[in-house]
């Protein structure tokens, strides 16, 4: 706790090449709202070998401690630092984890995307995707948040919502496409499916977000058709700021599709990883993103290829079928997702009179 008593709570991630960001994102998301309520917040794991990830920490001056991956060690440290909560965001964490910080009294959390780190022990589970569903490892009096009422946003995405116009604005004299596929692209999806986009042969001016100099390189080689530009720039600080200034954005299907959605982008999907098999098929059973396909199947199959290229043809050219994409999307997540979890935490975790 702090000196005046309020609680400190700890969050358990990583942010590195194999795994991604996006665990890092939400957790950073939840970490915005507590601190906004006077919560002292502490990171911990490994967080400093991408520089992208270690920058969101020291712009908002978040400390991050080294720990390693068991959950004694977890324990222990968390005991040292007296943290009265613990989120669990991983699905490669020590699956003990929960339970050992229990043990010793601590309140914990666990972010979970279906199957995908649901085994932990827990006081409160969330998944934010679509048809999620209570995992069968959850105790009956465990709390469980689940669906997009709990996607959590970040402060950036939150304040673009705000300004975003009540009626669309006039589309620009060309299309403005935006691929982006996570802060790492470990599966080389840009380079993969910007060639299909390219290959639509619309006009556009297209901006992708590169995780590595390599996939930066290859990118910039594409041949380009008449009335096309191509801009490859590497992981952004602001990359909401991106998204509302295209017309089309095309990502991988993880946890950066909500904030797509909670800011109106017009979004086409690819699942690049089996832990984004639920919300793929969710997103597109639901219509709140055009599917374009596995990546695993767009690597290797030339009809699933074609009906990619289809999709985003079609897209190009339909500007209401963009419109439609936009409505539905923004009116399902309204950006509040954080503030619920976040309550929901305090009520367990807050010793004080204000948090019973």
């Amino acid at each position: 706790m702090t000196p005046d008593g309020a609680p400190v709570v700890g969050f358990r991630c990583d942010a590195v090449a194999r795994t991604g960001v996006g665990h890092l994102v939400r957790c950073i998301a939840l970490s915005e709202e507590l601190v906004s309520r006077g919560v002292g917040v502490v990171f911990l794991g490994d967080l400093e070998t991408l520089p992208w990830a270690a920058r969101q920490l020291v712009a908002r001056s978040l400390r991050a401690v080294p720990v390693r991956n068991d959950s004694e060690a977890l324990a222990d440290m968390v005991t040292a630092l007296g943290l009265s909560a613990v989120v669990l965001d991983g699905y490669d964490l020590d699956p003990n984890s929960g339970a050992a910080l229990r043990a010793r009294g601590v309140v914990v959390v666990a972010l979970l995307d279906g199957p995908f780190g649901a085994a932990q022990e827990a006081d409160v589970y969330v998944d934010q995707n679509l048809g999620a569903e209570r995992p069968g490892a959850a105790a009956p009096e465990a709390t469980v948040l689940a669906g997009l009422d709990f996607v959590l946003l970040r402060d950036v995405v939150r304040s673009r919502r705000a300004l975003l116009p009540s009626a669309p604005e006039p589309a620009a004299d060309r299309l403005r496409v935006l691929a982006v596929f996570g802060g790492t692209d470990s599966h080389d999806a840009a380079v993969r499916i910007v060639p299909l986009l390219l290959s639509t042969g619309a006009a556009m001016t297209v901006t992708v977000v590169a995780g590595r100099p390599g996939a930066a390189e290859t990118l910039r080689s594409l041949p380009l058709g008449p009335g096309q530009e191509l801009a490859v720039t590497p992981p952004v600080d602001d990359l909401p700021a991106l998204v509302t200034q295209s017309d089309l954005v095309i990502s991988a299907a993880g946890t950066s599709v909500w904030e797509l959605l909670c800011l109106g982008a017009a979004t086409a999907v690819v699942c690049v990883s089996d832990n984004q098999e639920v919300g793929y098929a969710q997103l597109a059973a639901e219509d709140l993103a055009a599917p374009l396909g596995r990546l695993s199947e767009l690597e290797q199959d030339e009809a699933a290829r074609d009906e990619a290229t289809r999709v985003l043809g079609r897209l190009a050219v339909d500007p209401t079928a963009r419109l439609e994409l936009s409505d539905r999307g923004r009116s399902r997540v309204d950006g509040r997702g954080r503030e619920r979890v976040a309550d929901a935490l305090l009520r367990l975790s807050d010793p004080s009179p204000r948090g019973r």
